[in-house]
């Protein structure tokens, strides 16, 4: 089963969001699929450092 999803908006610092325009782009993924797999990253990390 899918997990669910929901949308939100945000703001964001355009260098940033250009930044991540670009990676997403040569993943040839969506943004918002790039924003989910970098932030999902993001939080396994953080969970290995609290040990």
């Amino acid at each position: 089963m899918k997990p669910l999803k929901t949308k939100i908006s945000l703001t964001i610092d355009d260098p940033i969001l250009e930044r991540v325009k670009y990676l997403a782009e040569l993943e040839d993924r969506s943004l918002s699929s790039y924003i989910n797999l970098v932030l999902r990253e993001h939080l396994k990390e953080l969970e290995k450092k609290k040990g």
